[in-house]
């Protein structure tokens, strides 16, 4: 019963997503092409005397921030930060006293299914490059490749959850916490491989970040589904992700407790 009440809060919050569907596509086009298209041009900039910079060609560059940028709202989601903090400012949380699953359960099933709108753009967006590009040398989409991106993409997508989560609970004490979630998107933009391939950091500075939660959100999805990671660094990755989550689980439970029990429901 509760698998299927899980599935079915997934499913209204999908179909709400996309019920303003001119709106969704014009934002999605327009946001994607923005932001792909500043990144396209800086990389440009940079490569216009170098053939290869850090051992990346242009092409593949391109292509790595196509990925990335479009596995990154699969990981993300939309408008996920803020939405738990909401509730507790504007004692929003009551209503979800009395329902049949657990909170942080319903926030994670509507997150979900607010991803069918993400998973769309993925799909034609990517599709695109494949249909009117030529994937760059070392480089290789397969299916295999595919299904593991989307297993790191899983991962990752749990893992940046549980790590808002807590950040948002702080709103039992704070008045406003949006500076926190702000530091974590440009954080884990710029550890996760967002903003620079993390092959383009340090020898020393790749290896300590393997053993931090950042890389596993963005870079490894994006260069797994490339063929740039094998299946054994691949499965250690999905490891240490879930070990992450784990962490950041307990951290969630940990701080949601405690605000619980000063949490008056009448709002701020």
């Amino acid at each position: 019963m509760r698998a299927r009440l899980f599935l079915q809060i997934a499913s209204v919050e999908a179909r709400r997503r996309l019920s303003y569907r001119a709106d969704f596509w014009i934002t999605s086009a327009a946001g994607f092409l923005v932001e792909f298209g500043a990144l396209y041009f800086l990389w440009h900039a940079m490569y216009r005397n170098a053939l290869q910079v850090g051992g990346w060609t242009l092409d593949a560059m391109v292509f790595y921030q196509a990925a990335v940028l479009l596995l990154g709202k699969l990981v993300r989601g939309p408008e996920f930060e803020g939405v738990i903090s909401q509730d507790i400012y504007e004692g929003g949380l009551n209503r979800y006293l009395v329902y049949p699953l657990g909170y942080l359960r319903f926030k994670y099933a509507q997150h979900l299914g607010s991803l069918l709108p993400a998973a769309l753009q993925f799909v034609l967006f990517g599709g695109s490059f494949l249909l009117f590009l030529d994937l760059p040398e070392g480089s290789g989409v397969t299916l295999a490749g595919l299904g593991m991106a989307l297993g790191a993409v899983a991962v990752a997508n749990l893992l940046h959850f549980l790590m808002s989560f807590p950040l948002q609970a702080v709103a039992f004490w704070a008045d406003n916490v949006w500076s926190l979630t702000v530091a974590m998107r440009l954080i884990t933009a710029l550890l996760g491989g967002i903003l620079v391939p993390l092959a383009l950091f340090p020898g020393w500075a790749r290896d300590l970040l393997a053993w931090t939660p950042f890389p596993h959100l963005f870079a490894i999805p994006a260069e797994t589904l490339l063929g740039r990671i094998g299946p054994a660094e691949w499965a250690r990755g999905l490891l240490v992700g879930l070990g992450w989550c784990a962490a950041f689980a307990a951290a969630g439970r940990a701080v949601w407790r405690r605000g619980d029990l000063q949490y008056s429901g009448v709002g701020i």
